[in-house]
């Protein structure tokens, strides 16, 4: 059974999803710690305010003969000082004689042994800060404050005020979340319209792939991007297409062009065989029509080699055994080998070989194969008077020979295709048979050999010149 294949989802959707997840979750995390921060921000500067309103209530306390009285202004001053709080803080007044005894609470106020206790306590500094938990887990701030008059301690006030009254600050709260809320929809329209930008030309791409598989190369992508990154996907993707395009007509030639190349010798073969045995020729001109039978043998022969050498190439299958050579030797044994197997020697063929012998670590018998090639390729290029030059040169980590001819040339349109398996040039097709894996091959074998084989110059009606490196 066929695994069920995940739901895929739009980049737009799954960045814009993520982004804003993310975004929530940072923004609940900065909501949570502004909200503790400003909680113990508000709760200490109205602690502070609380220890002013106790320091001005110690002043207006009236003492007469070491007695404390307590006055109605008082009551009026905590009334006036609550307006500076949060809305709706009661301050719980207290006023304490110099035994503990207490003089002063407010009215209907039920007095907890827990809170009796901590008022019945002088502060041990001029004015202090201390938290009673009350009955129901209600939390409370107490804070006192010495009434002296002569340097004598004659009493201590206490304003005893709940915690949640100090912490609490609706404006800021409303502030905090109408402000995270719109960095929170800014975030995700920003990056909203950000991916939606990027995802566009990425969508194209993606549709243009579409049309690609369905066997359709004709594509329309305009890279009109600033982002470098974008500019070079959708030219490179262009750039394949137009491959794949060029591709996919070499391999329309080359079903035509294999079966033509393979039919004509095996019809030629056929043909010729046939009158042969049928007594239409004989004598001389029978052994001269078994004669053409036999190069026609050869040359099919050739061609089923040519795509079997590439064939085991293109999937490894070939030895390499490199051995110390001699540079300037190889050459020239390999050029007249070459030459000698020539029918048609009107060409003029020469070698330039430097003074000092050159050494590679080499096979002698894929640097003869690639030579082959390239000599053929040059004879097909040239005029019966042409000329060939093989030269060999120092090149840094390599030895470089060069293949060079004053024939034809290549036209600059096709230089980019010529190593490209079964092409083969407008002018070349229509004058030599062949299959178009020849420099392929070779260039495939120089790379084996960790050297390579390219086209130094080609211009049209001057000649080319082929380099192959080899390293020492």
């Amino acid at each position: 059974m066929f695994a069920k294949s995940k739901r895929r989802i739009s980049l737009l959707r799954f960045w814009t999803t993520r982004y804003l997840l993310i975004l929530c979750v940072g923004l609940l995390v900065i909501g949570i710690i502004s909200t503790y921060w400003m909680r113990h921000s508000v709760m200490e500067k109205r602690l502070d305010f609380t220890k002013l309103i106790a320091e001005e209530l110690a002043d207006r306390i009236i003492v007469e003969e070491g007695r404390i009285r307590v006055g109605p202004q008082l009551m009026i001053v905590i009334a006036n000082r609550e307006r500076f709080l949060q809305p709706h803080t009661r301050i719980m007044l207290f006023v304490i004689g110099q035994n503990g005894e207490i003089l002063f609470k407010p009215r209907g106020f039920p007095l907890p042994t827990l809170l009796q206790d901590s008022l019945s306590e002088p502060p041990d500094e001029m004015s202090t800060v201390e938290q009673i938990n009350g009955m129901n887990g209600e939390r409370f701030y107490l804070v006192k404050r010495k009434i002296v008059r002569n340097e004598t301690t004659v009493g201590w006030i206490a304003l005893l005020l709940p915690a949640a009254d100090l912490t609490q600050n609706k404006e800021q709260m409303q502030f905090l979340i109408i402000m995270l809320g719109s960095l929170a929809l800014l975030g995700w329209g920003v990056i909203y319209l950000l991916t939606r930008k990027l995802s566009r030309p990425i969508k194209d791409v993606a549709d243009a792939a579409k049309q690609i598989v369905s066997g359709n190369y004709d594509i329309s992508l305009v890279p009109d991007v600033k982002e470098t990154e974008l500019y070079e996907l959708i030219s490179s993707f262009k750039e394949m297409a137009e491959r794949l395009r060029q591709l996919e007509m070499m391999r329309t030639e080359l079903l035509a062009g294999v079966t033509h190349e393979l039919k004509t010798p095996v019809t030629s073969i056929s043909g010729l065989i046939q009158a042969v045995q049928d007594g239409v020729v004989t004598g001389a001109e029978a052994r001269e029509f078994l004669q053409i039978c036999s190069k026609e043998t050869n040359r099919l022969q050739k061609m089923v080699e040519d795509l079997l050498d590439f064939n085991s190439l293109a999937v490894g299958n070939i030895s390499v055994r490199k051995e110390r050579q001699n540079m300037n030797q190889l050459i020239q044994v390999i050029v007249h080998q070459w030459a000698v197997g020539q029918e048609e020697n009107r060409f003029r063929l020469r070698t330039d070989l430097p003074d000092e012998p050159l050494y590679a670590d080499t096979d002698s018998t894929r640097i003869q194969q690639i030579l082959y090639n390239l000599l053929n390729n040059a004879k097909q290029a040239i005029s019966e008077d042409g000329e060939i030059a093989v030269i060999l040169r120092p090149c840094g980590e390599h030895v470089r020979i060069d293949v060079q001819d004053n024939g034809c040339g290549i036209a600059e349109d096709e230089q980019h295709l010529i190593f490209e398996r079964f092409y083969r040039g407008a002018e070349k097709k229509h004058r030599v048979r062949g299959l178009g894996l020849g420099l392929p091959f070779s260039k495939m074998v120089a790379k084996a050999l960790g050297g390579d084989l390219f086209l130094s110059q080609s211009k049209p009606a001057e000649g080319s010149t082929f380099s192959l490196l080899v390293k020492r």
